[in-house]
């Protein structure tokens, strides 16, 4: 492995992309790390060091792990890349309900431009319609639950719009960061923001965990690596459907012949049901701190929605998860058009006929690692509540080792490593994993 590291910098190409990327996130750092216009910094942090001795990190918990530990700061970059996941996700569901939709992305590279122009222009819809929602719950004190700090201490109406104007263009420089990482950088450039982001909390939230006691710091890093290596475990678990593609004459060359495979992976919908489910669930909570309500509502919602260690919290979480996993699956993989796809060049599955017995088999083998891959979601999610009275953490978004963070991070890493190694197989190069 060193000696692939050392390959991968003394290529001068290569060195150059890495190189960039590195700048790349060191400047959205930096970003998130600026305070807005407007914003106490001195007040807002000793609103966090409260929330962190009180065990509570807010409505916006899953935002600030995306962000970094800068949703909760009010930085420029505050917003992060999230608005642009949203907006992603949102296109590309309403590819299957709107024709138009569905028309541009069968149009090749054309009809992806302009559903990645129809995604920015949603990203910064949503990025002012987020940042008015966290503007207004630090104007109103709602952002910390129990702190008395003024976060704005000038909170005017020309302020406030500043603020929201200021967080919605980090929004769009965020976005175009991403896309200049993933155009001349190596890997994602959306996913290495996310990787960077949840990577900077790791040292804090550790440093948590290590003053509850060494024990607990040892038996959290154990069950860490136990989690991750599982997680890497899966995500290479794939089911290889077998592809024969019959010959055929074109002209004098004749073409086919080969078999193939068709890779249905056992997590087929990635981490995406995982944000999905999270979001529902810190939903009610926004929506009841922006009513201001202290009716049994708002008690239900605070004492079993909230509360992440609340069976009722559990329970429903991972039925969302499972829920969204065949959900998210069922929209992003359809069977029927595989199987017009390998009819169409001749390609077929050894002991099933062409055409609707092969959109049903694998309809059916897709229904069946679904499955797994949906409990294998809501255990990795939820698994972290049942760790947070030992270690003494609030929330297990937060949690280093578990939930959305190690799914992300280590989907990214094997990302990233995958491509430096073909970067490095293309010079005759050994890659990382020999």
């Amino acid at each position: 492995m060193l000696s692939a590291f050392r390959s991968a910098f003394t290529t001068p190409d290569l060195r150059k992309k890495i190189l960039f990327t590195l700048g790349i996130v060191a400047v959205y750092r930096a970003g998130a790390l600026l305070p807005s216009p407007g914003v106490s910094y001195p007040n807002i942090q000793q609103c966090l060091r409260e929330a962190e001795a009180g065990e509570n990190a807010g409505v916006y918990s899953l935002l600030n792990l995306f962000s970094g530990g800068a949703l909760l700061q009010l930085s420029v970059f505050a917003l992060g890349i999230m608005p642009y996941i949203t907006a992603s996700i949102i296109i590309q569901l309403l590819t299957v309900v709107i024709p138009r939709f569905e028309q541009l992305k069968k149009e090749g590279q054309a009809g992806q431009n302009k559903l990645t122009q129809y995604t920015r222009y949603l990203t910064i819809a949503l990025a002012i319609l987020q940042a008015t929602g966290i503007v207004a719950l630090a104007e109103r004190g709602q952002l910390f639950a129990g702190c008395s700090q003024p976060i704005i201490p000038d909170a005017g109406i020309f302020d406030l719009i500043i603020i929201v104007i200021v967080m919605t263009a980090g929004t769009a420089i965020v976005m175009w960061l991403g896309e200049l990482v993933t155009e001349r950088g190596i890997g994602n450039g959306m996913s290495l923001l996310i990787f960077t982001s949840i990577a900077a909390r790791i040292p804090a939230e550790g440093a948590n965990i290590l003053r509850n006691g060494g024990l607990i710091f040892t038996v959290v890093c154990i069950f860490g690596l136990a989690i991750i290596a599982s997680v890497v475990f899966v995500e290479q678990g794939q089911r290889r459907i077998p592809v024969q593609y019959a010959k055929r004459m074109v002209g004098r060359r004749m073409y086919g012949g080969t078999s193939t495979y068709l890779p249905l992976k056992v997590n087929q919908a990635g981490v995406i049901p995982v944000i999905f489910g999270s979001s529902l669930l810190y939903l009610p909570d926004l929506v009841t701190r922006l009513a201001g309500g202290t009716g049994p509502v708002t008690q239900f919602v605070q004492t079993y929605l909230v509360d992440q260690s609340s069976w009722v919290h559990i329970i429903l979480y991972l039925a969302l998860i499972i829920f969204f996993t065949y959900f998210y699956v069922g929209i992003t993989f359809n069977p029927d058009e595989r199987a017009e796809e390998m009819k169409k060049f001749g390609g077929f599955i050894p002991g099933i006929r062409p055409g609707r017995p092969t959109a049903e088999y694998l309809g059916f083998v897709l229904s069946r690692i679904t499955l797994p891959g949906s409990l294998y979601l809501g255990i990795i999610a939820v698994l972290p509540n049942f760790f947070l009275g030992l270690t003494g953490t609030g929330n297990n978004q937060n949690f280093p080792f578990g939930g959305t963070a190690v799914l992300i991070m280590v989907g990214v890493g094997l990302d990233t490593v995958k491509q430096i190694e073909s970067q490095l197989k293309q010079r005759k190069y050994e890659g990382f994993l020999r």
